[in-house]
């Protein structure tokens, strides 16, 4: 998920220090009260709960599964709805709150705990009888450009857990042949809002082709993809590129910084080679605005494994071209071009562009088959969570 949507997105939670263990202060999580809670409801603490990937894995009028509110990070104003980093995968946590859940049920945010850690919170989840279901959204996490920690931190979770959920065949096929567990593959769920699904497309005159490189996570490689976009472009009569970004890569304060890259997109800018914008991050309803206001959006990742941004591309209908690492195709329609940790292939991409001017796809979600599908995959999750009570 969780790449996408910067906010959103999967394993998109900021860096910090590894090999420390930090105390945390734990708010009281949700504890329904002893009156209004069903003998039948299923409890579970959710790593995280109020991410939206995690909101739309229950239909909008509800159903028997209650997640535990995210406890508030040591240091987070209050009122404050981060969950980062997750104070539930503390194993002290689990001790104290076991009669506060069923299920563990853990998506991303682990970023941060090393494998012994997460041995940790294993045992402490045995030790008081809970099961632990973990939904492999990242086999390569964006954030990482070395895969091996990333790969340390499988080792623990996938063979330990009981039960295990991916977004795609692609990735369950991967998972059986690395680990030899079985996965079940059930889709990502509607990003946008329902009122947004019926949201018309704005009419503009250009075919407008997007690239947003964020802060440049580990996983990107925008220039490369930026100056091929701009060369086929200035080909096709009509359209034009408009490139996002935000400031913090031209801070050498900051973690995200990347020098040389705005310098280079500044100068493309002023030869009239594309359009671009640095901002902060978008809030959901900016961010809505920017994506169905673009024909094409170019995700320019090396390596990666599902996107809740091409998600949200496809409830809006812009059209996507993703690269061919990762399982991008088997999410949803889009486009592809090749661009993995071997490269860029520059030839694959000026085709994939040359064909969404030429043929426009028009790949959009439906609103009820949505529905539908979060209602499908709700209770796949509410069936699969009875099976371990």
């Amino acid at each position: 998920m969780a790449e996408p949507l910067a906010h959103h997105r999967p394993g998109g939670s900021p860096p910090r220090t590894r090999g420390t263990r930090r105390r945390v202060e734990t708010a009281e999580p949700q504890r329904p009260s002893p009156a209004s809670e069903s003998a039948d409801t299923i409890r579970v603490a959710s790593v995280p709960a109020n991410h939206i990937y995690v909101r739309h894995l229950s239909p909008p009028e509800g159903d028997r599964v209650t997640r535990l509110a995210d406890p508030r990070p040591c240091g987070a104003p209050s009122g404050s709805q981060q969950w980062w980093p997750p104070v539930m995968l503390d194993p002290g946590w689990v001790d104290e709150h076991a009669d506060t859940f069923d299920v563990f049920h853990l998506h991303f945010g682990f970023d941060a705990q090393d494998p012994a850690a997460l041995s940790e919170l294993l045992a402490a989840l045995r030790r008081n009888g809970k099961p632990l279901v973990y939904t492999v959204h990242d086999l390569a996490n964006p954030h990482h450009l070395d895969e091996g920690e990333h790969r340390a931190q499988l080792d623990v979770l996938v063979p330990g857990a009981d039960r295990l959920i991916t977004l795609t065949p692609g990735a369950a096929q991967e998972i059986a042949a690395r680990w030899g567990r079985a996965a079940t593959v059930l889709p990502h769920p509607h990003v946008v809002e329902p009122d947004g699904l019926l949201r018309p497309r704005p009419r503009h005159d250009a075919f407008t082709v997007g690239l947003h490189a964020k802060s440049i996570r580990p996983n990107m490689d925008p220039l490369p993809v930026v100056r091929v976009l701009a060369d086929v472009l200035s080909e096709l009569p009509g359209s034009a590129l408009r490139v996002d970004c935000h400031p913090d890569i031209d801070d050498p304060e900051s973690h995200w910084y990347a020098p040389g890259v705005l310098d280079e997109l500044r100068r493309m800018s002023r030869e009239g080679r594309l359009e671009l914008s640095v901002h902060d991050y978008f809030d959901d309803d900016a961010l809505w605005d920017y994506l169905i206001g673009l024909d094409v959006s170019v995700l320019p990742y090396r390596f990666g494994t599902h996107s809740g941004w091409l998600e949200a591309c496809y409830d809006l209908g812009t059209t996507v071209v993703a690269p061919s690492c990762g399982f991008y195709a088997q999410q949803r329609p889009c486009l592809i071009y090749g661009h993995d940790r071997q490269g860029l292939d520059a030839a694959s991409l000026r085709d994939a562009v040359r064909k969404a001017y030429q043929e426009r796809p028009t790949w959009r979600a439906d609103p009820v088959e949505r529905g539908v599908e979060r209602f499908r995959i709700a209770r796949a999750h509410e069936t699969l969570y009875e099976e371990l009570l």
